[in-house]
């Protein structure tokens, strides 16, 4: 099925520091825009070759990709881009809230292990909160209605009831969130890793890089 230009200019891609580290995402539409600007250039996944606006244009691609096309230009999707002079790391403290809960836990109930949607979720206190429990990432986790019901506000021992994992905070990095779910496969060479992470996230660079 074809892609709409409007949706190719809202897919993800991958920020990199003068580093080269991932440090955000962004949308293709701000990608583009900080390319032609000259505050970023593109880089290819495949050969790791740095490109400017111009040269990106001229580069044969090998037909696989998708391609934004204009009156006069077909500019291929850039996937990563890189910064010319953002050199720092943003922090990649996960602040605890809903949000993030539902991210770590993969929309998947922690007790029974099915994933539901989100509205078919609810955030359970390990130990409950009358018994001192606190609210936080090491005793929160997500649960259904039936698996909350059945445990009611009582122990996992006193339940009978386990849980799929320990709960603990996260540690991957809030500002490479992306809508839908994991990181494609392009960015493997950059992140070490595959996100499993689901939902959406702020796509937008950070701030310094609106300068």
């Amino acid at each position: 099925m074809a892609t709409t230009g409007e949706t190719l200019l809202d897919q993800a891609t991958l920020v990199l520091n003068k580093s080269w580290t991932a440090v955000n995402v962004t949308t293709v539409r701000r990608a583009i825009c900080l390319v032609y600007l000259g505050q970023a250039k593109i880089i290819s996944p495949e050969t790791f070759e740095v490109h400017d606006f111009e040269s990106w244009i001229r580069a044969d691609g090998d037909g696989t990709h998708p391609i934004l096309r204009t009156v006069n230009l077909k500019i291929r999707v850039p996937e990563v881009i890189v910064l010319q002079r953002y050199n720092s790391v943003p922090s990649k403290d996960v602040p605890f809230s809903r949000k993030n809960v539902y991210r770590r836990d993969n929309y998947t109930c922690q007790y029974c292990g099915k994933r539901f949607r989100a509205e078919e979720l609810t955030i359970d206190h390990v130990v409950p909160r009358s018994r001192g429990g606190r609210t936080s990432w090491e005793n929160c986790v997500l649960a259904c209605v039936r698996c909350n019901l059945r445990k009611g506000d009582r122990t996992l021992e006193e339940a009978g009831m386990t849980l799929l994992r320990k709960p603990s905070k996260p540690k991957w990095n809030p500002n490479l969130l992306v809508r839908g779910g994991a990181f494609p496969p392009s960015w493997l060479g950059f992140t070490g890793k595959s996100s499993s992470i689901q939902g959406g996230g702020d796509t937008g660079p950070p701030g310094k890089i609106d300068q």
